[in-house]
């Protein structure tokens, strides 16, 4: 991974290939997937087994498409109790973080006369998309506890998890225990851009959603684009990335561990590490190295660091934290030796790891916060998952006779001026006599 000064020209030939991997979608890909999603609208469960049949299952019936829960009592037993233990911490803290994000209901009589307020409800219905990997090889657990966790706290009626079948038409038993764990209602065996759509348009075994949250491939978040405003949806996640800020204090081997931890998602994943010392950038050039000689997936994360992997050396940490504001990465580390003490200077970041013992997989995995978090510089306005996605709110006014007479020839004003001549009117015939 190349080594730069900032700010130079250089560099910000490389800042600008790194900030421009925004999320983009192929005009063939968008008509692709516009006709999957129409094709699921008009055929239900005979176009959602087709595509299974292609693309995943080749023998899955539609019974099947549902979960059972004589499957769920069987994956319980085909789990270990390591991955029972890891899973109960990881419920409990993810949960217990959640729950201090719901948001309350109120009331203000502040005017006289008046009654003003905000309801706060839960969706009746939610859907969580997890990626199945190939053959199970990946079974995103995390994801589903922090898609259905914030659901559940949010008091989602239904919560409904999509994910594609193995090959032999089952999902990997750690995903169902997980689910379960985690509070989701149903699970249906079906993925991609089908999954979305079933969730969107409601099949004859899929109910239909109100919000679809949950990360995917290309094809799954180009789905979520486009049935956007028939669902809410969470964002539009792109590939993974991570900034470390390091000063002369910083463990070169941790950092290069940290960064590859991101590069080894996708090629198109970023890792940068941002430092006021030229010593550890040159010795995190070097773990870098080494490290990504040992590494299973070498090629990915290798082409990652090449196209859009860089270390930025700084004059000094301002600069460094001007930087990180820019890029409003999706994960922000500070391996600095007072973390705490940059915190009111970070504006733009989907989550800070603060210190040397807070690598981005904790807060993947155990930490309790959530891991679906605003990629490609969208950190710059938007948050992490929360139970705030699973809720909507609604608005109360009341008015007495008095409080309504004190304004309403200001209402009326107002009214007129926009041209809206019944509006006005609504106004006026409750001042007649």
């Amino acid at each position: 991974m190349k080594t730069y000064r900032y700010p130079s020209q250089a560099a910000e030939k490389k800042l600008s290939i790194i900030e421009n991997r925004s999320i983009g979608f192929r005009k063939k890909d968008v008509t692709a997937v516009a006709r999957i999603l129409d094709n699921v609208k008009q055929n239900g469960d005979d176009a959602l087994l087709s595509y299974t049949h292609q693309f995943d299952s080749p023998g899955l019936k539609k019974p099947a498409m549902k979960v059972s829960e004589k499957e769920i009592a069987a994956a319980h037993k085909q789990v270990d109790r390591a991955f029972m233990r890891a899973l109960n911490r990881a419920t409990r803290q993810v949960r217990h973080f959640h729950c201090q994000q719901p948001p309350s209901s109120w009331i203000n009589i502040e005017r006289p006369g008046t009654l003003l307020g905000q309801i706060v409800r839960p969706v009746d219905a939610a859907g969580i998309y997890v990626p199945g990997g190939k053959e199970g090889k990946t079974p995103l657990v995390s994801t589903v506890l922090m898609c259905a966790i914030p659901a559940n706290i949010a008091g989602v009626k239904r919560i409904c998890m999509v994910t594609p079948p193995m090959r032999n038409g089952k999902v990997d038993p750690h995903l169902l225990v997980a689910a379960k764990k985690a509070g989701v209602h149903n699970v249906y065996k079906v993925g991609s851009a089908w999954a979305v759509a079933a969730l969107a348009y409601g099949t004859q075994t899929i109910p239909k959603v109100n919000v679809i949250v949950g990360p995917g491939n290309i094809y799954v978040t180009l789905a979520k684009k486009l049935v956007a405003g028939e669902v809410g949806i969470d964002m539009l996640a792109g590939p993974s990335e991570i900034l470390i800020v390091a000063d002369r204090t910083a463990n070169p081997a941790y950092i290069a561990a940290d960064l590859l931890s991101q590069a080894e998602h996708d090629p198109l994943s970023s890792a940068v590490l941002v430092t006021t010392s030229q010593k550890v950038a040159a010795a995190v050039s070097s773990a870098l190295d080494s490290q990504l000689a040992a590494l299973a997936r070498r090629e990915t994360a290798a082409a990652s660091l090449d196209h859009f992997g860089a270390i930025m050396v700084v004059p000094d940490m301002a600069t460094a934290i001007d930087f990180a504001n820019r890029i409003a990465p999706e994960h922000l580390e500070m391996q600095v030796e007072d973390p705490l003490s940059h915190i009111a200077s970070i504006r733009n970041a989907g989550a800070v790891f603060l210190g040397d013992y807070t690598p981005e997989p904790v807060g993947d995995y155990m930490a309790g916060p959530n891991h679906v978090l605003p990629t490609a510089g969208t950190a710059r306005y938007a948050s992490a998952l929360s139970v705030d996605h699973f809720t909507k709110k609604s608005s109360l006014i009341q008015y007495s006779r008095e409080a309504f007479q004190k304004e309403a020839r200001d209402i009326m004003c107002l009214a007129e001026v926009e041209g809206l001549g019944a509006h006005a009117n609504a106004v006026r015939i409750r001042l007649e006599k």
